[in-house]
């Protein structure tokens, strides 16, 4: 009855957040969103729920529960009734507990049933018995594993769910109790996609603000990676810049297995607005299109180190020996030794070795005289007149040459003459939507653009609730 009364209050509030687009699937999507916050931050969901109906001058809601008419009190009926003995309406029958978790690195067969409340020798020794069960457990995929067991600690089942190689289905291993044996089982079935609505905003770091939020860490070097044509995310990150995005989620069960695309996002950076929405053309590989149809991907890379967290809290903005900027000559990156280099576009390596005070450094040749230099790299991994796509690895950040620490110094010259390497990058060109496929696009976009202003509202209710 709560669970239900509960759902009937989200549908409500669904209603008051999308009441200009009364849509029924898009009130079952945001639904299922606040279900989702609901289950796992009931206080921030509750503290939320109220600043948003407050916020809508809601003050009081309820279900009203309709009476015929034609109902008269005729009389009073009085009958004797035996009732069955209080003792024997008692159960007897154990209560049992479902709980799911993953395998963390350091668990032992052991150590995780302990942890789930299980107390059963026989179940511990026939589950170390089994091959797959070996292979579960230190496995970097940390898979999934429910158990059911009576509140007396005895095990009545176990199901295993990890990813398959194809990366859109997974395996189910079941394991249950059936009288003094246990029966072993195993299936396949496909993953299903679910989506998700989240949002933050910078205070010290794009990591920090993806954890406050839940926010796989893959899914924020995707969202990253989508506005890196724009947006330098060590150096150009301002506090207070905000984000909101839609990404999937790929299931087994309901359980998250493995984090799928970005759908759409939106990045507010220094009180600039950048937008992205998935789309795929036909014959044509998907890409990331601004709302009014860009594609967000330039000939060129904004910067030469992929985003991550190792990486990410380095901002180095000076040279090394001098300790004079070096906008005008070139950028240098701080990251750890090892750190892969990628060059920002296609291009033939002319130059790969040692060069006095750039230690050992790669020259890439582009189009139309264009030309980026990677310097000060403790190992090169290509080789001179080897050709490159954008993105490919050539080297790892290093400490040679003139260099006091590990960074990266990076250049983007024009016929020899050195330039401000965002700044090229933002001028190179990018992909448009075909005008054959522009209604295609424009329905993908404006049904995005609906989910990313529900992320905006929700996620202002819980900033608000904070």
């Amino acid at each position: 009855m709560l669970q239900r009364e509960g759902l009937g209050i989200l549908d409500g509030l669904v209603w008051i957040l999308v009441f200009h687009t009364p849509n029924l699937s898009q009130r079952l999507f945001l639904r299922d969103q606040l279900i989702h916050w609901w289950t796992h931050h009931p206080r921030r969901f509750m503290a939320g729920l109220g600043l948003v109906l407050l916020g809508t001058g809601v003050t009081a809601f309820g279900v009203a529960v309709p009476v015929s008419n034609d109902w008269q009190q005729s009389g009073t009926l009085t009958e004797n009734l035996d009732l069955p003995s209080l003792n024997a309406a008692v159960r007897t029958e154990p209560v049992v507990l479902f709980q799911s978790d993953r395998i963390k690195r350091t668990d032992t067969v052991d150590s995780f049933l302990h942890r789930m409340g299980v107390n059963d020798p026989s179940a511990s020794e026939f589950l170390r018995s089994q091959a797959v069960v070996k292979t579960l457990f230190g496995n970097a995929q940390s898979p999934w594993l429910t158990v059911a067991a009576t509140d007396q600690g005895e095990l009545r089942q176990l199901t295993a769910r990890w990813m398959n190689e194809d990366g859109r289905s997974f395996t189910r291993w079941d394991l249950s109790r059936q009288a003094s044996e246990w029966v072993v089982s195993e299936t396949q079935a496909p993953l299903l996609a679910s989506t998700r609505l989240s949002g933050g905003v910078i205070d010290s770091s794009l990591f920090a603000a993806t954890d406050a939020s839940d926010i796989p860490d893959s899914v924020a070097v995707e969202l990253a990676e989508i506005f890196s044509g724009d947006i330098d995310f060590r150096r150009d990150l301002r506090q207070g810049d905000r984000f909101h995005l839609v990404y999937e989620i790929l299931e087994a069960d309901g359980l998250p297995l493995r984090n799928g695309r970005i759908l759409s996002a939106e990045f507010v950076n220094d009180r600039k607005t950048f937008t992205a929405v998935w789309f795929e053309q036909p014959g044509q590989k998907g890409d990331y299109f601004t709302l009014d149809g860009q594609s967000t991907q330039k000939t060129f890379l904004a910067s030469p180190l992929a985003f991550s967290r190792m990486s990410s809290g380095y901002g180095m903005r000076f040279h090394p020996i001098s300790g004079q900027r070096k906008a005008h000559l070139g950028v240098d990156y701080a990251a750890p030794t090892g750190t892969p280099v990628r060059t920002v576009g296609d291009g033939r390596v002319r130059f790969a070795g040692w060069q006095g005070g750039y230690g050992k450094v790669v020259f890439v040749e582009h189009s139309n005289g264009q030309s980026t230099v990677y310097a000060h790299l403790s190992r090169i991994d290509v080789r001179v007149g080897q050709s490159l796509n954008k993105g490919d690895t050539l080297g790892a950040v290093g400490s040679t040459g003139a260099s006091t620490g590990p960074h990266l110094h990076f250049e983007f010259r024009v016929n020899g003459r050195h330039q401000d390497p965002l700044a090229m990058v933002r001028k190179s060109e990018s992909v448009t939507i075909s005008a054959e496929m522009r209604p295609q696009f424009e329905a993908v976009a404006s049904a995005q653009r609906r989910l990313l202003n529900s992320a905006k509202t929700l996620q202002q209710a819980l900033a608000q609730a904070n």
